[in-house]
């Protein structure tokens, strides 16, 4: 094999500021490479100066990037856009903001064909249509004629691989394209890159902070940390055998599927070498758990439903969706219920039925003995004090021009707790301290922190009312591993001292199963499987449990 794309000490510096020191690695031909590593590492500014994505002012870039020995350091932007498309092609993180909205999918990749003169105007429909199905999307017609907000995650990732490989590319950038995809639809999206990879023959770079799932597809892995290179080398010798601690650290910061341990590792523990191992027994679990279910339940959910209904056409009838379709629980005081499933299974409308965002159809739902769906609109208010939900998307779900110890304030001066703005102040900064931030953070706005520190104001913000019980809608899942490990230890460290009981929402059958007592598993809105976490793990009774149990990347 010849050499594809080779860097060699690529150094990259924002206003004099270097956030890459350094890197170099070879990609051959045909060959599949891992760049691994958290947020702020470095890997997608690297990937960017390859494509020469990267602001022109203020950003200095030294050292080479050989791509078929030509250096594209030194390129025009007018070479660069001949280049790119045409035999660079970048498939991005999120297809939702990749994609034009006020345009279909097939128009869209119609536009990047006649754009590099593939084909002809007449061709160019049957070629989109070939391309929808060699990316394996459903009744492609259809997908042609859709816009992206009529799609899922999925579907949209593969619009984008599509609009990626029109151009016959041999080098394919995958920067986080499985990120925030469910755990089915992740696997079918690495399958589906091994296979064009092998089909067409092109070098691919796969970006992801994911260890396991990089292992799955990567021939070999580059691992960076903080704008460095810390360990390089082939898949089975970095997976297996790991020499770097930040490596070994990314490994561990993964619930295990094995043992469940009273903590999770992160990277800080790993890199001070203060790593605990020690694990709940069954014996422990199982005597906590009957102590939990002495009391009676805090919330009963009996077969409750809830249905939308499609806008009727001229002679139509409207059509009825039922996204939760008599659904059944009850929740304990101090109990965790994990709620799994893919995309469109119910899970997150049935979170918003029992927040009473959405009415039921059908069914009761009852908190302390009180069914909550017959409460006059000031009762529903008064419940939100008791009921309180943490966001998938901390960024989304702060304003941006509100400082973020006013945000967490403000929950506590609509609902009149302590009397007066500086006493409300002083508990906001006891709050950020809590939760693992600075005092001296108070007065900064969202954009100034990371993802995982966002999240952290989100959590203070939904802890400042003192709520009962707490709805964690993918919380998680948009988070590095290892911010992810430090935001489920925080979760369950906030239940232990605080008595908060949650219902845990996710797609990611491993995070749901280390931090839940009991597990729900839903599909098409229906329940599936409810149960201890571990015993359905172990023995899962539905073939679509052991499918979602099947599809976590576990690595080689």
């Amino acid at each position: 094999m010849s050499k594809l794309l080779e860097i060699k000490n690529l150094r990259v510096s924002f206003k004099g500021n270097e956030v890459i020191h350094g890197v170099s690695y070879t990609l051959q031909q045909n060959e599949i490479l891992g760049i691994v590593g958290e947020s702020g590492s470095g890997k997608s500014v690297s990937s960017l100066a390859v494509l020469g994505l990267l602001p022109k002012k203020n950003v200095k870039i030294s050292g080479e990037i050989l791509y078929e020995g030509k250096n594209l350091a030194s390129l025009s932007n007018k070479a660069f856009q001949h280049l790119r498309g045409n035999e660079i092609s970048m498939i991005f993180q999120e297809p939702m903001s990749s994609l034009n909205p006020s345009m279909t999918c097939g128009k869209q990749v119609e536009e990047v064909l006649l754009q590099h003169k593939i084909c002809s105007k007449k061709e160019v429909k049957t070629t989109v249509l070939s391309l929808f199905e060699k990316v394996k999307l459903p009744r492609v017609s259809q997908m042609y004629r859709s816009y992206p907000h009529q799609l899922s995650g999925g579907q949209k990732q593969r619009i984008m691989i599509a609009m990626a490989i029109a151009c016959k590319p041999k080098l394919l950038i995958a920067d986080e394209p499985t990120t925030a995809l469910d755990v089915t639809v992740q696997k079918e999206i690495i399958h589906l890159l091994k296979h064009l990879q092998q089909e067409t023959q092109m070098g691919i770079i796969f970006i992801s902070h994911d260890l396991s799932l990089v292992s799955e597809i990567a021939d070999k892995i580059v691992v960076m940390y903080q704008g460095n290179i810390v360990e390089k080398g082939n898949t089975t010798t970095i997976f297996h055998t790991p020499q770097h601690t930040y490596t070994k650290a990314l490994l561990q910061s993964k619930p295990s599927l094995e043992v469940r341990l009273k903590k999770l590792p992160t990277i800080q523990d790993a890199l001070n070498g203060t790593i605990s191992t020690e694990v709940v027994s069954a014996d422990e679990r199982a005597k906590r758990h009957a102590k939990l279910y002495e009391k009676p339940p805090l919330l009963e959910v009996r077969n409750v439903s809830k249905s939308f209904y499609s806008k009727a056409g001229i002679f139509g009838k409207s059509t009825e969706v039922k996204a939760v379709n008599n659904v059944s629980f009850s929740l304990y005081e101090g109990e965790t219920l994990g709620l799994v499933g893919e995309s469109g299974c119910g899970k997150s409308t049935l979170g918003n039925t029992i927040l009473q965002l959405h009415k039921a159809s059908e069914g009761q739902i009852l908190y302390k003995g009180v069914d909550i769906t017959k409460l006059a609109t000031d009762q529903i208010r008064n419940l939100r004090k008791e009921i309180q939900i943490i966001f998938q998307d901390p960024f989304a779900s702060l304003n941006p021009r509100i400082p973020i110890g006013a945000a967490i304030l403000e929950p506590m001066k609509v609902h009149g707790l302590y009397a007066t703005n500086s006493e409300r102040k002083e508990k906001v900064l006891e709050l950020l301290e809590r939760v693992g931030l600075d005092a001296s953070h108070y007065g900064k706005y969202p954009h100034e922190f990371s993802g995982g520190q966002r999240q952290r104001v989100g959590i203070a913000r939904t802890i400042a009312l003192q709520p009962k019980l707490i709805i964690c809608d993918e919380s998680v899942s948009a988070l590095d591993i290892s911010v992810q490990a430090q935001v489920l230890n925080l979760l369950n460290e906030l239940k232990d001292n605080f008595g908060f009981t949650y219902i845990f929402i996710s797609h990611d059958l491993a995070v749901v199963k280390y931090i839940s007592d009991q597990l729900l598993v839903m599909n098409a809105g229906q329940m599936e499987e409810l149960g201890e976490a571990d015993a359905i793990y172990a023995h899962p009774k539905s073939s679509y449990t052991q499918k979602l149990i099947d599809a976590i990347p576990k690595g080689i």
